[in-house]
């Protein structure tokens, strides 16, 4: 199993709570990165009280195997994989060629043993696991560790699962005390959400099968400078401009001369195309600074010709807003025709960016 993500997102604490989690079972905890006292350290403030764990300070692979096979752990623990190195290949710890090595002797040893071992391993700038991509092709489960450092949430993610379903994901605050699960990760993302004000509209996303309420955020304002500035944080920069393009051409609004940005609160990073329509109402909304509806939660896809188009899921998408006390939710006809009548909620369909901006303003 391979456990990727940023530094100080908290691997190193997941594997220790894991470690807590299995107390019943036999561990080995293979450190290169820190040493045993700072191990021990962490699981004193985290309250580790595990009797059947073991440590081991050691970045030689051999070293290591020679430690499982005397010890016959249930289960092994590597962080990180960066830091292994065979002494029989003549590169740095770290190269590709180390770290496809190590990891397909690591891989060939749990086969073998029946030992489960997780390799923790670091990711790159654009946020895929750092060193070769065979990498993620030799292990069975990949798992993504993902957050910002300066926010107090983060979301596992199951990038792939031999075993298992890749639709589910778990969400976390970082306490004093360790991972905490968020079992309404919703009410956590809209907790300080502000009524009244221009340019927010909450969205209903999924992660894996997970339904979920974030607020999309914009501000649009008068360009200082000669090229307006474009940014977006936690949704996706092409898919932005896509949106500003729609918007000029099809509502006729003059943002070339203006710098729009875009936030996902939270920390929050969103790839779901569903949220197209809460993104551009947030637009408008701060453009013409007038509030949109804090009782409607907004989802659907918008497309070039200024259509709104279908998505997946919507049923999960109206309970999740319904649970949450929202009045209303707008989404696509193609998707109204299909969904079960309700009384909690009002469900309103629109067809067109036109019909979708004027339900939400």
């Amino acid at each position: 199993i391979l456990v990727g993500g940023d530094p100080g997102v908290g691997k190193s604490t997941l594997m220790a709570q894991m470690c807590a989690g299995l107390s019943q079972r036999k561990i080995l905890y293979i450190t290169g990165e820190e040493s045993l006292r700072q191990i021990k350290l962490r699981a004193d403030r985290l309250n580790v009280v595990t009797p059947s764990l073991y440590l081991l300070a050691e970045t030689n692979l051999e070293t290591m195997l020679a430690s499982i096979r005397a010890n016959s752990p249930d289960i092994v623990i590597v962080d990180s994989i960066q830091t292994v190195y065979d002494p029989n290949i003549e590169s740095a710890p770290g190269s590709v060629t180390q770290v496809r090595e190590c990891a397909a002797t690591l891989m060939q040893f749990a086969k073998s043993s029946g030992i489960a071992i997780f390799i923790v391993g670091h990711v790159t700038k654009d946020g895929s696991i750092a060193g070769p991509k065979v990498l993620e092709h030799m292990v069975d489960t990949v798992l993504q560790f993902e957050g910002e450092r300066t926010h107090i949430y983060r979301i596992l993610r199951t990038a792939k699962n031999r075993y298992g379903s890749t639709n589910e994901i778990g969400v976390f605050e970082m306490a004093e005390k360790g991972l905490v699960e968020v079992t309404n990760p919703s009410a956590l993302f809209l907790s300080e959400r502000s009524f009244g004000a221009s340019g927010s509209v909450v969205a209903a996303t999924l992660e894996g099968t997970r339904p979920i309420l974030v607020e999309a955020q914009a501000l649009v304002t008068p360009s200082s400078y000669g090229v307006p500035q474009r940014a977006a944080t936690g949704f996706d920069y092409k898919r932005l401009q896509m949106l500003l393009a729609v918007l000029e051409k099809r509502l006729g609004l003059p943002l070339g001369q203006r710098d729009v940005f875009v936030n996902i609160a939270g920390g929050v990073r969103i790839d779901d195309p569903a949220v197209d329509l809460a993104v551009a109402s947030a637009i408008v909304s701060s453009f013409r600074d007038i509030p949109a509806d804090s009782q409607t939660v907004v989802v659907g896809e918008i497309g070039l010709g200024g259509e709104i188009r279908a998505i997946a899921q919507i049923e999960q998408r109206i309970s999740e807003a319904s649970k949450l006390g929202f009045k209303a939710i707008v989404m696509p006809t193609s998707n109204m025709k299909k969904a079960s009548k309700r009384n909690d909620i009002v469900m309103k369909d629109v067809g067109t960016i036109q019909q979708g901006i004027a339900a939400v303003l």
